[in-house]
């Protein structure tokens, strides 16, 4: 098995001491990947910044004036909206990050790699077409989806986000798009307000957005189930030619800005049943892209399950254990009969 890791040393540039997305993040990940052994199983790139003609394929030319104008100020600690800081080189790492998800594509869909582990930042998946927001700069995902749409002729494209904050704006990326499956699971009501069941696509697209929201609290077993009872079935459906997962680990128990109550063992299990999706669906041809986490070691140790899972291994790193013990466990059966009835999964 050829996995492909992409990262790139300049990530830790963007940096706000203080700010939850911080360079500390991809620190931890590296670390633990080299002390593991990992990183040197993995065939390792280094990506180059993402054209502006990649990056028109989803933004607007607004966003990119904003970019210029943010570099040409050659000012530190700039807010792009009340949470998404920038600095004068972030533009050229937000590229670096979008380049780093569309060289991981590049090397699944050319056959160089069997699968590819992307650790990028900064994230990607709540930046909209004309601005940043959420933390995220560029739309790393969408970006790299409509490069396997161009470019290898990709015709039916699944994104799978499995990050606690809704994928806002992957998904108004593709709302209208019926050659992609945009499938969210995500903490709601929450940051950043939107993912209700019910919006589910427009016009000939209507059923190719699949949201998940659920409501704080929800478990290993929650989470198991919605896979089992609604995102297979709705995944062997569309018949996905490559499966692109937007993976961020602030769904873990420890996270400090959420409540919901996924284990690594959990997140583990959500990764290998995504991985026998793409083996069963499309050639074992998937990508992972790093998203949001941020309790150093869950988001480390859930990076390090991920690439285990990509090379075949059968090991499960869970040093943080199962949530603690609560009265009330939250139960899932209801929104998984609304999300059938809605989505017509039989």
């Amino acid at each position: 098995m050829t996995t492909a890791y992409i990262t790139h040393p300049r990530y830790t540039e963007h940096h706000l001491a203080g700010h939850p997305e911080h360079a500390g993040r991809i620190r931890a990940i590296w670390k633990l990947l080299d002390d593991t052994g990992l990183s040197a199983r993995m065939h390792r790139h280094q990506p180059e910044m993402v054209s502006e003609d990649h990056i028109l394929t989803v933004h607007s030319s607004a966003l990119l004036e904003t970019m210029h104008w943010m570099e040409d100020t050659q000012q530190d600690n700039i807010y792009l909206d009340n949470s998404t800081y920038a600095n004068h080189t972030s533009y050229a790492i937000a590229r670096l990050a979008a380049g780093g998800v569309l060289m991981a594509t590049d090397e699944v869909l050319s056959g160089r790699a069997d699968n590819a582990l992307a650790v990028v930042r900064p994230p990607g998946h709540h930046a909209m077409r004309d601005h940043a927001m959420g933390f995220c700069i560029l739309g790393n995902v969408p970006i790299a989806v409509r490069h396997a749409q161009k470019h290898y002729g990709m015709k039916r494209v699944m994104v799978i986000d499995y990050d606690v904050h809704h994928g806002n704006g992957t998904e108004a990326m593709f709302y209208e798009d019926p050659d992609v499956l945009f499938i969210s699971t995500h903490q709601y009501p929450f940051y950043p307000g939107t993912g209700d069941l019910t919006d589910i696509g427009n016009g000939e697209a209507r059923g190719t957005t699949l949201n998940i929201p659920l409501s704080a609290g929800h478990s290993d077993e929650s989470f198991a189930a919605i896979y089992e009872q609604v995102v297979w079935p709705a995944a062997r459906r569309f018949q996905p030619e490559v499966i692109f997962v937007s993976a961020g680990f602030d769904s873990h128990w420890t996270d400090p800005l959420a409540s919901m109550r996924l284990s690594l063992t959990g997140y583990a299990h959500l990764t290998r049943e995504l991985i026998r999706m793409a083996a069963e669906l499309c050639g074992g041809k998937i990508i992972f892209a790093l998203e949001g986490g941020y309790h150093l070691d869950a988001l480390s140790y859930g990076i390090a399950n991920i690439a285990h899972a990509l090379l075949g291994d059968d090991t499960v790193l869970d040093p943080l254990g199962k949530a603690p013990t609560i009265s009330i466990k939250q139960d899932v059966k209801p929104l998984i009969s609304r999300l059938r009835h809605i989505h017509n999964i039989s």
